[in-house]
């Protein structure tokens, strides 16, 4: 990676293939993924347990509302689904969309790690299929098998891949290159435990016992349980609602409303058309907040080749046609 000071301006290029940078695998060595490839292995209780609580610990959360607890978790979810998710795994490290120095990669891979959704390997990896089955026999998580299944479901069967990176490679071989990727995957937990440490540390240091739990509540429960379904949304609503400017090979659709919640992701049809376009929003009211992001580290002289989508607006084709 170049350093912050050989950093560019934002480079406008037409979106490469997609086989390009989603590294397809053939189909005998892909990881089988979808309803009818995990449902017989049974529900995955560890991870069901983990959305329970989370789920429960949101709730009560509304019990313990202040305005600074609030702004905490805003905070915090600023960091996890905006730069963590959005920025990084996403734009940056899925598709390559544009390029940082190599330590804020890693802090914004950390980032990610406080949404709850996996390490790089397995988020990586399991939107690369996405990608490369998309909407078909293989799809982790298409809403053609359902739509419950597609936000929710298709995490809660079978076996638990987060750690498994010597599967998980195939899909991810530029991450497992990567010693740091390969610790983050396994030990993915860690950071959103000591975030918790420091939510409670936090809020006792400023309010005492009960300010410590409304702390942790607000900023890692309520907080992670919002984005998780604010990501989810993407795999579901975005295949099932809203406008199609490109006519993709899949179900994919631009969804306003998602595109609030996740900052910028709900472009979806834009997204499946020219996958390498760090910019999802193609017009001027697509608010793509993650893309401002990505455009305020190209000032700093901290993201450069950032790859803009290239298309005749009159008749719009997705890139690689």
């Amino acid at each position: 990676m170049a350093s912050a000071a050989t950093a560019t301006k934002p480079e406008t290029t037409a979106a490469l293939p997609v086989s390009s940078v989603l590294h397809a695998v053939p189909a005998r060595e892909q990881i089988h993924m979808g309803r009818a490839a995990t449902v017989g292995e049974g529900i995955n209780w560890l991870t069901l347990g983990v959305i329970v609580a989370f789920h429960i610990g949101a709730v009560a959360a509304l019990f313990f509302f202040t305005w600074q607890r609030l702004l905490v978790g805003l905070v915090f979810y600023v960091l996890a689904i905006n730069v963590g998710i959005g920025m990084c795994y996403h734009r940056l490290l899925t598709h390559r969309g544009y390029q940082v120095p190599k330590w804020l990669e890693h802090t914004m891979a950390v980032c990610a790690t406080l949404a709850l959704e996996g390490g790089p390997m397995f988020w990586v990896s399991t939107h690369r299929v996405h990608h490369q089955l998309s909407d078909h026999e293989g799809d982790p998580h298409t809403p053609r098998e359902g739509g419950w299944w597609a936000h929710t479901g298709w995490l809660l069967w079978g076996n638990a891949m987060h750690a498994q990176t010597e599967v998980l490679n195939r899909y991810s071989p530029d991450l497992s290159r990567d010693r740091f990727y390969v610790w983050l995957s396994k030990y993915h937990w860690i950071p959103l435990v000591l975030s918790g440490v420091f939510l409670v540390a936090l809020g006792w240091l400023t309010g005492g016992p009960v300010n410590a739990l409304g702390m942790l509540l607000w900023g890692a429960f309520f907080r992670v349980t919002f984005g998780l379904h604010s990501t989810w949304l993407v795999n579901s609503a975005t295949h099932l609602w809203g406008s199609r400017r490109f006519q993709t090979r899949d179900d994919s659709r631009n969804n306003w409303w998602v595109a609030l919640v996740s900052g910028g992701e709900g472009w979806h049809n834009n997204h499946h058309a020219h996958p390498v376009s760090a910019r999802h929003g193609f017009k001027w009211y697509e608010i793509d907040p993650n893309f401002y992001g990505i455009w305020i580290l190209s000032k700093l002289g901290l993201a450069r080749k950032i790859q803009l989508a290239k298309y005749d607006p009159a008749d719009p084709k997705p890139a690689g046609l």
